[in-house]
Order: structure tokens, then C-alpha cells, then sequence
């Protein structure tokens, strides 16, 4: 019998980079398992099939702690180890703290960094105890300053890329290896979802989520601890910004999505 295909399971695969990291993920010759919540997941579905590859769909609202149970037993009950897992599922809010909608900001932290923490929870687990598996968070740019007027959204990114190092730390001698992917500008639906189409930022050219994707398996399946996907632009603004201090930082993102800014 031939070794069976590895699995890979991506959640918010239904657009943008998640769509195109389980596009990825089927071209290495993985079967998938995909989350999300939207009804764009059907045409994902069919498009990752289209490629080869045995696709399990399960619809979720991973904001919802239920919901990433029932996406962890998915997993457990597909009767195979799980060799991969791109955490991918976030989402944004823009606009000046004082005036957004509290439910809206408190989403971010449920779906950026509390699910993400719980499904990992059950990843982990179950690649441990099997001494092997690779794990990809999508972290941001955005992670390596203060985000004025994403100010929720910078900070759980922040959130996301120091938990995905820290356990990457964690599990470095356990077969287990820990990635950080951190997109710059990328063209998905995220600027229209998080109100920022009338910023500089929303309207400045932004980079091919294909692209991002295929650095972030790359970087995943060579063990590397973190990635800046996108154009070199994009790269190097992204190293640069990890080594300028906090306080430049938050002046240099300001002017980026100040509202209106796009107008000017």
C-alpha cells in the first residue's frame, strides 16, 4: 500500500490567503481539511478538489468556543494524523478607537487571539503526543509596531506572532516545528471588511495573497521561524519595522490608515 497523502487542515480558507494557502497546500500534494464561515468556502471546496485533493469542508464560526471543538473532533475523526495546520482565521476593525463598535473590537480579540490559542491548544496536543507536525500562524507586519487607527487589530497580531515564537521555543525538541507568516499589504477582501477602502493603506497597491501563500508554505515545510510574505518592498518594510522602536513606529503606521487619508 502507498503511504497516504499528509493532511493539512487551514482555517478562514474560504478567501484571500487562507484560500490560497490550502491552494498551497493541495499543489505539495496535501489532503485538507478546511474551516470557515462563510458560504465562499463551497467555491474553495471545489477548487481545491479540482486540484487533487481530498477535501474535508466544516463550517465554523471559530469565534464561538463550541465551534473550535467541533473543528478539533473534524480533525480527530478524519482517522489520520495531522502533519500540517496553517491558522489563518482573523479578522480587522479600522478606525479611531473611541468611536468603534466595542463588539466589533472585542471579535478581533475572540477570533484573533483567543480561538487561535484554543485551536492550537488541540493541534499541539495531537502533534506532540505523535512527535511530529509543522504549524503556520498568519501574524502580520502589523505585529512589529503600535497600529494607530488598527489599534485592536495591530496589538492581537502582536498577540499572535509572540505566542507562535514562544512556541516555537517551546516544542523545538519535540518534532514540532512553530512558523510565523507576516503579509504586508495584501489584496483580499480585509481593507473592505475592516472599513480601511478610504485609507492611504487601503488604497495603495497591495500584494498577491498567491504569492504570500507560497512563501508561507515554503517557509513552513523548510522549519523556518518566521516569513515576510510579499513583494521585497513589503519584506524589507517589514524587517525594518521590527527593529525601529515603538514610539517612531506608531508615528511612521499613523498616516497609513487615518481615515480619510486615502483622500489626500
Amino acid at each position: 500500500m502507498p503511504d497516504p497523502r499528509p493532511l493539512a487542515l487551514v482555517s478562514g480558507a474560504s478567501s484571500g490567503i487562507g484560500r490560497e494557502l490550502a491552494k498551497q497546500f493541495a499543489a505539495q500534494g496535501f489532503d485538507l481539511i478546511v474551516a470557515a464561515e462563510d458560504v465562499e468556502l463551497d467555491d474553495a471546496v471545489e477548487e481545491l478538489r479540482g486540484m487533487g485533493a481530498t477535501v474535508a469542508p466544516v463550517s465554523v464560526d471559530l469565534t464561538k468556543r463550541a465551534d473550535v471543538e467541533r473543528l478539533a473532533a473534524a480533525v480527530q475523526g478524519a482517522g489520520r494524523p495531522l502533519d500540517a495546520a496553517a491558522l489563518n482565521a482573523g479578522v480587522g476593525v479600522g478606525g479611531p478607537f473611541a468611536e468603534n463598535d466595542l463588539d466589533a473590537e472585542l471579535g478581533i480579540v475572540e477570533l484573533n487571539c483567543a480561538s487561535t490559542v484554543h485551536l492550537a491548544k488541540r493541534v499541539v496536543q495531537g502533534m506532540v503526543a505523535r512527535g511530529q507536525g509543522r504549524i503556520l500562524f498568519t501574524s502580520s507586519v502589523a505585529s512589529q509596531a503600535p497600529q494607530p487607527f488598527q489599534a485592536v487589530y495591530g496589538a492581537s497580531k502582536s498577540f499572535v506572532q509572540s505566542f507562535a515564537l514562544a512556541l516555537r521555543e517551546e516544542l523545538k525538541d519535540t518534532g514540532v516545528t512553530v512558523t510565523a507568516l507576516l503579509p504586508g499589504p495584501t489584496e483580499t477582501e480585509f481593507f473592505e471588511r475592516a472599513g480601511l477602502e478610504d485609507t492611504r493603506v487601503g488604497q495603495a497597491d497591495k500584494d498577491d495573497p498567491a504569492q504570500v501563500a507560497r512563501q508561507g508554505v515554503e517557509g513552513l515545510l523548510k522549519g523556518e521561524a518566521s516569513v515576510f510574505g510579499g513583494s521585497l518592498t513589503s519584506r524589507t518594510m517589514g524587517r525594518l519595522s521590527a527593529v525601529t522602536p515603538d514610539s517612531v513606529g506608531a508615528k511612521v503606521t499613523r498616516p497609513m490608515a487615518e481615515p480619510g487619508s486615502g483622500e489626500s
